[in-house]
């Protein structure tokens, strides 16, 4: 019996890489942010890795969460949330011991936290505009 020209699992990771390619828009983000190449591609790396993961659980922030949850909040993300975990990094004063880690949770708690983020930078850099009293 003749082996398979491209394996499953190949194909697998093949349709994976176009699905995140395509839902961060990768190619944009390269252009848009050319000094930060690497960056963004450790960032795809670590998604697609999370999205391929075939354990039952994931371990983010020290929580395990089911895996279909972190691959179906992975699947989500798009280049916004991608630019936030860029600007969390850019902003970040402390010591990050592990970078895998630390991208890992900006990127699982993005959909979660990317509103009050941007409100919080827009508050502080425009006081004159909050909205008090409600």
């Amino acid at each position: 019996m003749a082996e398979p020209i491209i394996s499953f699992k190949k194909l697998n990771i093949t349709f994976g890489e176009n699905v995140v390619i395509n839902n961060i828009d990768l190619d944009i983000l390269l252009e848009r942010y050319p000094f930060d190449k690497e960056l963004l591609n450790g960032i795809f790396d670590l998604i697609l890795e999370t999205v391929l993961c075939r354990n039952n659980e994931i371990v983010v922030a020290s929580n395990k969460y089911p895996a279909e949850l972190v691959r179906s909040k992975f699947l989500k993300l798009t280049s916004a949330h991608v630019q936030y975990a860029m600007d969390c990094m850019r902003t970040n004063t402390t010591k990050v011991h592990n970078i895998k880690k630390y991208l890992l949770a900006a990127l699982f708690n993005a959909p979660s936290t990317i509103s009050g983020y941007y409100q919080a930078e827009v508050n502080h850099d425009m006081p004159q505009f909050v909205v008090s009293g409600r």
